[in-house]
């Protein structure tokens, strides 16, 4: 016991009658000890290189969730588990705002669109406030160009 708190006792108090159990259960112990870090030094164990488990082709899941397309794990109605209303009210923000940005990137327009939108608007709103004689002096220039782009053969766009 004192051992264990650092004050060891004398040994003409060890050598009193009445503490030759506590002796002998403090030798029993540091012999335990002794035993035990032989038997750990000796301890064989085998140098064998660390086989790797094959990595499976199916996929393992406890739940049915998958298989029935559950949203959520627990589900709760009208009130009656509150915690998990409010759990499936926060999942569905979630899912509902990625949803949205995923729409919102696939209905985006371009940086070069966007030019080119701007360059024909400009060019409308250009002929929109021209004079009569400047609309039809251009329609006739580019008239003339397309006659001059039919005589040509066009390689077709890809």
């Amino acid at each position: 016991m004192a051992s264990k708190n650092g004050a060891q006792l004398s040994k003409n108090v060890l050598q009193m009658k009445f503490m030759q159990r506590s002796v002998l259960r403090m030798e029993k112990e540091q012999n335990e000890e002794e035993r035990q870090k032989i038997i750990d030094d000796e301890h064989w164990a085998l140098d064998l290189p660390e086989y790797k488990t094959k990595e499976s082709d199916f996929l393992e899941n406890q739940s049915y969730s998958i298989c029935e397309e559950l949203l959520f794990g627990r589900q709760s109605y009208q009130g009656f588990n509150p915690e998990i209303e409010k759990l499936m009210k926060v999942q569905n923000a979630e899912k509902e705002a990625q949803k949205s940005e995923q729409k919102e990137k696939e209905e985006s327009v371009g940086d070069q669109e966007m030019a080119q939108r701007y360059s024909s608007l400009m060019g409308i709103i250009a002929k929109k406030f021209s004079k009569k004689r400047q609309r039809s002096s251009e329609t006739k220039s580019q008239d003339e160009e397309e006659e001059h782009s039919r005589k040509k053969f066009m390689k077709p766009s890809e």
